[in-house]
């Protein structure tokens, strides 16, 4: 028998450290025969702590284990085998995995990913065996250009053009860089591929650096990622002493090596020149293009760079074929894609789909809906370089071109939900505070423009809207677009124009009626007792601030000068005596 506990960041932030020290506890004091192993994350972020029991080919899956559920477990199931039913994941969440179609994620939460042993033993290393001893370069571009694989990275370009591009380019040297450097707000996918099954990453940019020439390769991680970054290493130092890094892999005359740069978390360090910049150890600032990284990049030398994501595609490629990875999915977007689906839904975590899948069967077919049941509102894609869609294009097709006529991208992956209760203003205005903050400051419109948008945005959700900001948004969004020399900032306005086109009542309402729809604006809100006020004092001892008044079982009053809307009336009232107007 052998128990499995999952320890990504999000099982290890919810406490599977002490469920695991539990485990190794009860075991020993039960005596009974369990082997205790890690994994990564499985993508039901909402039910860590997870643990996996296996029992020949019995498997069970405990979901939120806490250490107070640790002996039960070790009593009934291991000591007596009567699996804890209560324990154990419900039918309606064993559907968050079954609905899906994993390649990205297909070891994930199921092998130790410090342990390369368990990683070949599920066919790991079989697809570089497969290139360097039967495959020519060109051929593996082939199978890749089959496959119809485009980078999922944001920009969604035909991958097989890039490497194509770096083979043909002549250097002394070439190099193939990793972008993991995950910098949207609400986005995992690229992290917990890290964590959970790093030799995958690993072997995608050996296929690679095979198939365009390079001898020499680095995976940008940022530094917030320690355990990514632990993992890796880990992996990258197994897979040289099995042979599949440095030279003559596998006896073959191909040479190739990997090292890790820990990424000081800047988001325009995603944009290819501006991270080729920081691996050369200057600022991170985007260059002008031509000439493109494939031409002159890293040391200007031809450099490919490709995501994790992208690159975790391609052994499960070169394995099963092109022609396997491009039947799935539509007919320019093929194959499958991670999203990290976060906010207000009820199962977040990562799904992988089917590229063309509608946005209506990954949030509520697979996410389980919106919490407490509220009305779906919208949701932004693509971080803050996407936008919102709202509920009436529920039905939209997640691919690259249906995604983009809504204004918004597929981007990394990030599925941010909104309910009814967030403001869409609010939301533009928060990611225009995170965009101006990462603007790296070189050209006028991205540096000065986010700045004087995220200026008019805060005055409106202040209550300080005046006629025109409307117009003068619309404006600037335009000028940076066109004006702005990298993506950070052509993207930059892309929340405020979807929340311009598809929420613009919400603007209206800020600006002319001075009235929040949301009720989320604290200036443009204030909280009043009804007259059916039973005087139960509960908000009264409950504000901070000693903004109510009034005797016991009589009607309490808001003074709204002294109030500061923080909202414990409104939550502490059982009578639902208290309003938000």
């Amino acid at each position: 028998m052998k128990v499995i506990i999952g320890q990504g960041s999000c099982g290890i932030a919810t406490g599977a450290k002490k469920t695991q020290a539990e485990f190794e506890k009860q075991i020993a004091s039960y005596g009974v025969d369990v082997e205790v192993g890690v994994t990564g994350c499985v993508g039901t972020c909402y039910l860590e702590p997870i643990v996996d029991v296996y029992d020949g080919d019995k498997f069970t899956r405990y979901v939120k284990v806490q250490p107070d559920k640790v002996e039960r477990i070790v009593a009934e199931h291991f000591k007596e085998g009567r699996p804890v039913e209560e324990y154990s994941i419900e039918k309606n969440d064993e559907a968050f995995v079954e609905h899906q179609k994993r390649i990205v994620l297909r070891h994930c939460g199921l092998i130790d990913p410090e342990n390369i042993e368990e990683y070949l033993a599920v066919g790991g290393y079989e697809a570089t065996k497969k290139v360097v001893t039967s495959m020519t370069p060109q051929e593996v571009i082939e199978e890749i250009k089959i496959s119809g694989l485009r980078g999922r990275g944001g920009a969604g370009f035909p991958t097989w053009f890039k490497w194509n591009a770096a083979r043909a380019s002549k250097g002394s040297e070439k190099y193939i860089v990793c972008n993991a450097d995950e910098g949207d707000p609400g986005a995992f996918m690229d992290r917990s591929v890290l964590e959970g099954d790093p030799h995958a990453l690993i072997e995608g940019m050996i296929i690679g650096g095979y198939a365009m020439g390079a001898t020499g390769g680095v995976i940008y991680c940022r530094a917030e990622y320690p355990l990514a970054i632990k993992r890796l290493d880990r992996a990258i130092m197994q897979a040289r002493e099995k042979g599949f890094l440095g030279k003559n892999i596998l006896g073959t005359d191909f040479g190739f090596d990997l090292r890790i740069k820990a990424g000081a978390g800047a988001f325009v360090c995603g944009e290819e020149t501006a991270l080729i910049a920081s691996l050369e150890g200057e600022r991170g600032m985007p260059r002008l293009k031509p000439p493109f990284p494939a031409q002159k990049g890293y040391w200007q030398q031809p450099t490919n760079i490709n995501n994790v994501e992208t690159f975790a595609n391609v052994p499960w490629i070169i394995t099963n074929g092109g022609a396997a990875f491009g039947a799935m999915g539509s007919k320019e977007s093929k194959g499958t894609k991670v999203f990290a689906l976060a906010g207000k839904i009820k199962k977040g975590g990562l799904v992988e789909v089917p590229m063309g899948l509608p946005l209506k069967d990954v949030i509520f077919g697979i996410g389980g809906g919106i919490k407490e049941d509220k009305e779906f509102k919208a949701v932004q894609m693509g971080g803050p370089s996407g936008g919102c869609i709202p509920a009436q294009l529920i039905d939209t097709p997640v691919t690259y071109e249906d995604i983009n006529k809504t204004g918004a991208i597929v981007g990394s992956g990030g599925m941010i939900v909104m309910d009814e209760n967030t403001c869409m203003v609010d939301m533009a205005r928060y990611f225009l505070d995170f965009t101006r903050k990462e603007s790296c400051g070189k050209c006028n419109y991205c540096r000065i423009g986010t700045k004087r948008m995220l200026e008019i945005l805060e005055r409106i959700t202040q209550g300080e809207g005046r006629d025109g900001d409307i117009e003068l948004l619309e404006e600037l969004c335009q000028k940076i677009k066109d004006g702005s020399m990298c993506g950070l900032g052509q993207t930059a306005p892309n929340p405020v124009l979807t929340t311009l086109k598809y929420f613009r009542n919400e603007y209206e309402d800020h600006i002319y009626n001075k009235k929040c729809t949301a009720k989320s604006c604290k200036a443009l809100i204030h909280y009043e007792i009804l007259d059916k006020c039973v005087g139960c004092t509960a908000c009264k001892r409950k504000c901070p601030v000693d903004a109510i008044s009034g005797e016991a079982k009589n009607k309490h009053v808001i003074d709204q000068d002294k109030c500061i809307k923080c909202g414990k009336c409104y939550e502490t009232c059982r009578f639902s005596s208290i309003v938000i107007e």
